[in-house]
């Protein structure tokens, strides 16, 4: 039930739960965050490997990014744009909590959206696209569970309240063991060094909104996501180009 309901929450795929997922199956699903991840960096991968016979590569690329946007519902990048919007603006935390949940989209919010997806196109034009397509997603939901464990949750109510709730050293330890020999296996040693720094990274970036929030929401697990996203492409390229 937890990998189902994890491919439920991250994805647009059908899947054979029939009912309403508890708090206790969202905390499971943590488990499986990065097994999901590998999913869709394997079909991404698929998807590059059939269009680049009659596309050109620039093209391909930007296929691919929608086609993730849209297999993943854009739960994520929507937890971005609301992120930017609250985070950036407002006078005091509760304010920015408040914005955050309103269903209008701020000026913060396109412009972070549009600026997010234009570096994650020339990101993953520039790297290779074999560990950059099954990392990408693979680590950056490796992430997003890192992250839940370790920061405080901003509200005493919202989606990511049951995902807070679920997080234990047990599924940190298992998503973390299952993400390092996937990244071990593609970049070899390289593979610690890049979760490492994409580690103190996000760390960095959660910091700051626990600072603006007082806490992360669900939102702004998706944040977290959707710039981890990016910030494996960056790395992925920064290691190739390392003597």
């Amino acid at each position: 039930m937890g990998f189902w309901a994890a491919l439920q929450f991250l994805t647009i795929f059908p899947t054979p739960i029939r009912h309403k997922v508890t708090a206790k199956t969202s905390g499971r699903s943590l488990t499986y965050f990065p097994l999901v991840g590998l999913i869709l960096g394997g079909i991404l991968l698929g998807l590059h490997y059939g269009l680049i016979l009659v596309l050109p590569s620039s093209v391909v690329n930007a296929l691919l990014i929608i086609a993730l946007v849209f297999l993943t519902g854009a739960h994520h990048l929507d937890g971005f744009i609301d992120t930017c919007d609250g985070v950036i603006a407002g006078e005091s935390k509760k304010e920015r909590l408040t914005i955050m949940s309103d269903s209008k989209v701020g000026a913060f919010g396109i412009v972070g959206a549009i600026l997010l997806l234009l570096l994650k196109y020339a990101s993953l034009s520039a790297a290779p696209i074999l560990p950059a397509l099954l990392l990408m997603p693979t680590l950056s939901r490796w992430a997003m569970v890192s992250i839940i464990f370790t920061f405080p949750y901003a509200k005493r109510y919202g989606m990511g309240l049951a995902f807070k709730q679920g997080a234990n050293w047990q599924r940190l330890t298992i998503t973390t063991i299952i993400s390092l020999i996937i990244a071990v296996a593609l970049l070899k040693l390289w593979g610690l060094v890049l979760m490492a720094a994409l580690w103190l990274i996000a760390f960095g970036i959660a910091s700051y909104f626990r600072s603006r929030l007082g806490g992360l929401t669900g939102d702004n697990y998706g944040a977290i996501n959707e710039l981890a996203e990016v910030l494996v492409l960056l790395l992925i390229i920064v290691i190739g180009r390392l003597p």
